[in-house]
C-alpha cells in the first residue's frame, strides 16, 4: 500500500509540473498577443503628408512611439524565447529522469519475472508453502508468495504508468520547441520591420536637420502654449486643494458637534471652530486635507497604481513622455512635458482612468480641458473638441468625457496628466496600457 500511495504522489507532482509549464506558455502567448495587437492597431494611425515642419515633427514622434512599441515587443519575444529554453532543459530533465526509472523498472521487472519464470508452477509454490517446518512458518510463505505477486503485478502498473508519462513527457517538450522555433521566427519578423521604420525615422531625421530654424520656432511656440495651459490647471488644482480643505473642516466640525452634550454645546461650537481653524493653519496650501470620502477613494486609486485604462479610446500611440529629455537626432531639441501625449484616430475620445468627480472644464485656444478628482488625486485631459459631461458630474472607470479635437494635418492627440495634490507624476507609471 505505501509503495501505491507513493506512486500516486509520483503521479500527481508530475502532472502538477506538466499544469505549470503549460500554463507558463500560455501566460505568455497571452502576454504577446496584446502586445502584438496593440502595434497592430497602432501601424493603423497615419502619418501626415504635409512637408511643413509642425507635421513632420508630429511625425517624427509617432514613428518614434510606434519603434518604441516594437522594440518593447521585440524584447518580449527575446525575453520569453529565454524562458522556453529554460522549460526546454526543465523538462528535458524531467524527462531524462523517467527514462532512468523506467529503465530501472524494467530490470527489477524482468528479473521477477525470471525467477517467476523457474518458480511457475503451483505445485512448486505449494510445495514451498506447505515444506514448511511449522505453521507460523507456513503462514509466513503464505503471505511471501501473496505479497510478490502483489508486487510483481504493482510493477507491471509502474511500467505502464512510467511509459504514458514519458509518452506526455516528449509531446510537451516537443510543444514547446515549436513554440520556441515559432517565436524565433516572429522576432526576425519583427526585427525586420523595426529596421525598415529605423531607416524611415533617420530620413525623417535628415530633412528635418535642415530646418532648424523652424524647429526652435515650433518648438517655442509649443513650450509658451504648454506653460500657458499648465498655469490654468496648477490654478484651478489650487482651488480644489482649498475646496477639500473646507469639506475636512465642516467634517472635523460635523463630528466634534455631534460629540458634545447639550449642555456644553455652545462650548463644543467653539472649540470644533478653533479645532478646524487649527487644522487649517497647519496644513499649506498645496495639501489636501481629506475628509473620510476623500480618504477612501484616495486609497483605492492608489491601489490601481500600474493597472489603470489608458485615457483614450481605440488604437493609440504615446507620442510624447512625461519629464524634460531630448529629441534623439535633432541638435538642441529637448522637450518638457508635464504629463504624455497620447496620439490616437480621429473620433478617439477621452476617457475616465478611475472614479471620479469632475472638478472642472475650462477652455484653452478654443479646445475644452478636463479635470476629474479623485480624493487626493487629480487626473486631466486635454485638447478636446467637445465634453460629455459637466461640472460636478460622477463618473466612473472608462467614462467617456468627451470627443478629442482633430486638427488640420489629421492630428488627434489627448494631453493626459496626472497630479497628487500639486505634484505631478508620470502617468505612465500609473498606467496599465
Amino acid at each position: 500500500m505505501k509503495r501505491i500511495f507513493l506512486l500516486l504522489i509520483a503521479c500527481c507532482f508530475l502532472s502538477t509540473l506538466s499544469a505549470q509549464s503549460t500554463r507558463k506558455i500560455r501566460e505568455l502567448e497571452a502576454k504577446r498577443k496584446e502586445l502584438h495587437q496593440q502595434i497592430a492597431e497602432s501601424e493603423t494611425l497615419l502619418q501626415s503628408t504635409q512637408k511643413d515642419v509642425k507635421s513632420q515633427l508630429d511625425n517624427l514622434a509617432l514613428l518614434t512611439g510606434q519603434i518604441e512599441e516594437r522594440r518593447k515587443y521585440v524584447n518580449t519575444i527575446e525575453s520569453d524565447v529565454h524562458t522556453l529554453t529554460s522549460e526546454i532543459t526543465s523538462l528535458q530533465q524531467q524527462l531524462n529522469k523517467l527514462q532512468r526509472d523506467l529503465k530501472d523498472k524494467k530490470q527489477k521487472y524482468e528479473t521477477s519475472v525470471q525467477y517467476m519464470y523457474r518458480n511457475k508452477s503451483i505445485q512448486e509454490k505449494l510445495m514451498f508453502i506447505f515444506s514448511a517446518e511449522n505453521l507460523s512458518q507456513t503462514y509466513r510463505r503464505m503471505r511471501y508468495v501473496q505479497e510478490y505477486a502483489n508486487f510483481q503485478r504493482l510493477q507491471g502498473m509502474e511500467i505502464e504508468r512510467k511509459q504514458k508519462q514519458i509518452a506526455a513527457k516528449k509531446r510537451e517538450v516537443e510543444q514547446t520547441k515549436n513554440a520556441k522555433q515559432h517565436l524565433l521566427k516572429q522576432g526576425e519578423a519583427e526585427k525586420a520591420k523595426l529596421e525598415v521604420q529605423e531607416k524611415e525615422r533617420q530620413a525623417l531625421l535628415a530633412n528635418l536637420q535642415k530646418k532648424q530654424k523652424g524647429i526652435q520656432s515650433e518648438i517655442r511656440k509649443k513650450k509658451r502654449s504648454a506653460e500657458q495651459l499648465n498655469a490654468q490647471i496648477d490654478r484651478l488644482i489650487e482651488i480644489e486643494i482649498e475646496k477639500a480643505r473646507k469639506r475636512a473642516e465642516e467634517e472635523a466640525r460635523r463630528k466634534a458637534a455631534a460629540e458634545a452634550t447639550v449642555a456644553n454645546k455652545a462650548e463644543s461650537e467653539r472649540e470644533s471652530t478653533e479645532k478646524a481653524e487649527t487644522i487649517r493653519k497647519a496644513s499649506p496650501v498645496e495639501e489636501f486635507n481629506l475628509n473620510n470620502e476623500d480618504r477612501q477613494l484616495s486609497g483605492s486609486f492608489e491601489r490601481n497604481r500600474g493597472i489603470l485604462p489608458v485615457p483614450i479610446t481605440g488604437p493609440y500611440v504615446i507620442v510624447s513622455h512625461y519629464g524634460q529629455y531630448a529629441v534623439d537626432g535633432l541638435r538642441n531639441v529637448k522637450l518638457d512635458n508635464k504629463g504624455i501625449d497620447i496620439k490616437g484616430k480621429p473620433g478617439a475620445q477621452a476617457r475616465a482612468v478611475f472614479d471620479g468627480e469632475v472638478s472642472a472644464i475650462f477652455q484653452y485656444n478654443g479646445l475644452n480641458n478636463i479635470l476629474v478628482r479623485h480624493g487626493n488625486y487629480i487626473s486631466v485631459y486635454c485638447n478636446l473638441s467637445s465634453v460629455s459631461v459637466s461640472k460636478g458630474s460622477k463618473v466612473s472607470t472608462h467614462t467617456v468625457l468627451g470627443t478629442i479635437h482633430t486638427d488640420s494635418s489629421g492630428n488627434t492627440v489627448l494631453h493626459f496628466q496626472l497630479r497628487k495634490e500639486t505634484a505631478k507624476l508620470n502617468p505612465e507609471l500609473w498606467l496599465g496600457r
